[in-house]
């Protein structure tokens, strides 16, 4: 009857353990699974970091010619102004 017992404890421990195996592979695939989305996101981040620089070198040379627009816009009127005061 003890030999029946102790068969039985073997069993359920090598029933525990089978199972904690097994949860182990499935930890190593959700690291792997997390490790390549980490990966992609990686590469998508640096993606729209490089957009955004772009974006943002366009904004400013569309900037300095608004700029230069307005300072040429800005001569004109005082020249209109000094060409009146003559007259």
């Amino acid at each position: 009857m003890m030999l029946y017992v102790l068969i039985c404890l073997c069993l359920a421990l090598l029933g525990v353990a089978g199972l904690q195996f097994f949860y182990l592979f499935y930890l190593e695939r959700i690291d792997d699974e997390r490790k390549k989305r980490l990966h992609e996101l990686e590469q998508h981040s640096s993606h729209l970091t490089q957009r955004l620089e772009d974006a943002e070198r366009r904004l400013a040379a569309q900037e300095e010619i608004i700029q230069s627009f307005y300072d040429q816009q800005e001569k004109d009127d005082e020249a209109w102004a000094d060409l009146i005061e003559e007259q």
